[in-house]
């Protein structure tokens, strides 16, 4: 039998990423031990917490990495839990320093796009568009995250199937939930109980804002979602304060009083300073057997609200998609099973993905940031 190092054993290890965090377990921390014997090699892996419900993915990783390293050798993973010095010491690792509360996206240098879906009123499917949009850009190999910042009226979980399920946390940092290629996180998976109703005024609502995007260690995104409640209120303000790069979508349906609501929203981003990139139009028609569209709520509404928006702001807001009133669109969100992947060949899904397909080909540079620079003074 041949000789296997612990160094050999250690460099797999360091192929094996934890599944929440994305990082190597062996630069988290986690590798405790490793115990080489005749037969067998032992993997003593230290959990951040000892419900972590992943547990079964890391066993499965190690015993694969090990085994193709050493495959005269039985793999045993010995599981443990981090003290809190720890985890502590892990916090500060991933933290990279960076202080408490701070808001890695509106830091000068950051390179994810922000893009923010809002609407004037509820009911247009704001949620779902937010969904689709999101796998969308996943299917184009993106790295992008969720945050249902609708504290109201959360649904983001239960259309992505996660409704049941709480975000592990290590010291005071809180993990995304990953699903679907997605890093998500709710305040409906934050709550003691799902069936819990949020009852909260202004501050309440900034500070659960604040602790979605500064104590979740989001790591590396190409792009973040914020599904906002709709109309013009609280977390629109605080968006525009703790997010001032975000770019906004602004998502309607064909009728005057939707698009009329719309507009507001729309004009809301621009008092906050941030830039409106398009429109999206939501059941726009249903498409009927004969080849016929049927449109039961009107039309005209988003492409109105595009002209008038380019128009009070002197530059182009454009139309980026309409999407058809879908029965397999809506089942995919009762579903947990979004229809950008349980029917990617589907009319709306096709829809969806040009809309993805047009912010994820926008620039993911530093033009035209602002890098927090200022002259040093002449020599």
């Amino acid at each position: 039998m041949a000789v296997v190092t612990e160094e050999q054993i250690r460099a797999a290890l360091g192929t094996v990423n934890d599944p929440e965090i994305k990082r190597p377990i062996t630069e988290l921390g986690m590798v405790d031990a490793i115990t080489i014997e005749d037969a067998q090699i032992t993997v003593r892996l230290l959990l951040t917490v000892s419900g972590c419900p992943l547990k079964d993915t890391l066993t499965r990783d190690i015993t694969a990495a090990v085994g193709a390293a050493a495959p005269a050798h039985a793999v045993v993973v010995d599981m443990g839990v981090m003290t809190d010095e720890q985890r502590k010491d892990m916090q500060a690792m991933l933290r990279g320093g960076r202080a408490d509360r701070e808001v890695p996206f509106a830091q000068p240098g950051s390179l994810t796009k922000v893009y923010a879906i809002a609407s004037g009123k509820g009911g247009v499917g704001k949620s779902t568009v937010t969904v689709n949009l999101a796998l969308a850009m996943v299917r184009r190999g993106l790295k992008v995250g969720i945050v249902d910042a609708d504290i109201y009226g959360h649904s983001i979980p239960d259309m992505l199937g996660v409704g049941d399920i709480r975000p592990t946390q290590v010291e005071d940092m809180i993990m995304p939930v990953p699903i679907k290629g997605l890093k998500v996180i709710s305040i409906g998976m934050l709550k003691p109980r799902k069936d819990q109703v949020v009852a909260w005024r202004g501050p309440m609502l900034d500070r659960a804002l604040v602790q979605m995007l500064s104590d979740v260690y989001w790591g590396d995104l190409d792009a973040l979602l914020l599904d906002l409640p709709p109309g013009t209120g609280d977390m629109a303000i605080s968006l525009g304060q703790h997010l001032p790069n975000a770019e906004v979508l602004v998502v309607t349906t064909p009728q005057p009083a939707a698009a009329d609501i719309a507009e507001r929203a729309g004009t809301m981003a621009s008092m906050m300073h941030q830039r409106v990139v398009g429109v999206i139009e939501n059941m726009s028609y249903l498409q009927i057997p004969g080849g016929e569209r049927m449109e039961i709520f009107g039309s005209g509404g988003a492409a109105k609200v595009a002209e008038t928006l380019s128009g009070r702001f002197g530059y182009d807001v454009p139309m980026l998609g309409q999407i058809p009133l879908d029965q397999t669109l809506r089942e995919g969100g009762d579903a947990g099973d979004p229809i950008v992947l349980a029917d990617p060949d589907s009319e709306s899904a096709k829809i969806l993905q040009g809309v993805a397909d047009q912010l994820s080909g926008r620039s993911r540079g530093l033009a035209g940031m602002q890098l927090g620079l200022a002259p040093a003074g002449r020599l």
